[in-house]
């Protein structure tokens, strides 16, 4: 299944404004109930965790470990995950744990 992405500022700030918010040690998630039957992905990584390096490496192990559970998680959201600075320097599997326990905090999981 494809990943549709939130890339446009406008959809990003229409996010932050209307959804809700849950966070834990590494991540914040934005939820909003979108009217497009499909689950979007935003991902927000601030210049004060790192480098380029080290920001797109953040994002691509969200942008994987979404791709790899989106069947896990309810139809119909948009999807904003905003990297802390502790997520610099961890692993897959402790960003995937953080992803899953955001998602069932806000009650996404289908498991």
């Amino acid at each position: 299944m494809d990943v549709y992405r939130i890339k446009k500022n406008a959809e990003f700030r229409a996010v932050y404004r209307r959804g809700k918010s849950f966070s834990n040690n590494l991540l914040v998630l934005y939820i909003y109930r979108n009217k497009k039957g499909i689950n979007r992905l935003g991902i927000s990584v601030s210049k004060k965790v790192g480098k380029s390096v080290i920001r797109n490496r953040i994002k691509r192990l969200i942008k994987e470990n979404f791709r790899l559970n989106i069947e896990d998680i309810k139809v119909g959201y948009d999807l904003v995950f905003i990297a802390r600075n502790l997520s610099n320097g961890k692993s897959y599997i402790e960003i995937e744990n953080s992803m899953k326990n955001l998602i069932k905090k806000a009650g996404l999981y289908n498991k």
